[in-house]
């Protein structure tokens, strides 16, 4: 009696004793496992598993993430009609955080454990954790993007907490110190100091202030 035939791929044992699956894709391609199994079963189930994908229509051309994430993640910053400080933001939080560890990766390959130790070996090299989060959410967008591209599955920044700031509290001088620091710096220097501690203008209306913006008569 003839073997049953499967209705959706096939597997051929190899010579190594390992399995070999093959499927048609949508696209009418065929298409092998990117593996090899070590059973007849094993091999079965992975057909199984992008039979479904194909019917739900989530099934999605293994090749096309066969793209360096390093020159994807420029091109998705160039694209963005980004202000002119958040481009430099996203240009230096690539160029320093994530293009050296990931950016030769294909987008295919970069996995939730991929991205795990990314994180964490930032964080042991001394990188704060708020600048961390903020190149963890770049990640996050620029590999949104792939999936919406339908390069990607789904997206691998699925790390419970990595986008989230957590700056500790900066110290308050108190008045004694305020002075006391006055006192140190350079004379002209010191009424910088002073309006800076006790009034609520920002540093741009500081350094603008000339003399003639002081009025004793009025005390203003």
């Amino acid at each position: 009696m003839a073997a049953k035939r499967r209705r959706f791929g096939r597997v051929r044992n190899l010579p190594s004793g390992r399995w070999q699956a093959r499927y048609p894709g949508p696209d009418g391609i065929d298409r092998p496992a990117p593996t090899t199994f070590r059973t007849k079963t094993d091999a079965t189930v992975w057909l199984s598993h992008v039979e479904a994908a194909v019917a739900r229509g989530d099934w999605i051309d293994p090749q096309a993430g066969r793209l360096a994430f390093g020159p994807y993640a420029k091109r998705w910053i160039a694209e963005r009609p980004l202000a002119a400080r958040t481009m430099n933001k996203y240009e230096r939080l690539l160029s320093r955080h994530l293009e050296p560890h990931l950016g030769t990766l294909d987008l295919v390959d970069i996995s939730t454990a991929r991205v795990r130790l990314w994180r964490a070996e930032r964080l042991a090299a001394g990188v704060g954790q708020p600048t961390v989060a903020g190149a963890y959410r770049l990640l996050r967008a620029v590999l949104q993007t792939a999936v919406d591209d339908e390069l990607l599955r789904r997206n691998p920044c699925r790390i419970k907490g990595a986008d989230q700031e957590n700056s500790p509290e900066r110290p308050v001088a108190t008045v004694a110190k305020v002075y006391a620091i006055a006192g140190k710096i350079r004379p002209w220097y010191r009424a910088l100091v002073l309006m800076a501690a006790f009034t609520s203008l920002r540093w741009g209306e500081l350094i603008a202030l000339r003399r003639r913006d002081l009025d004793l008569v009025r005390g203003s």
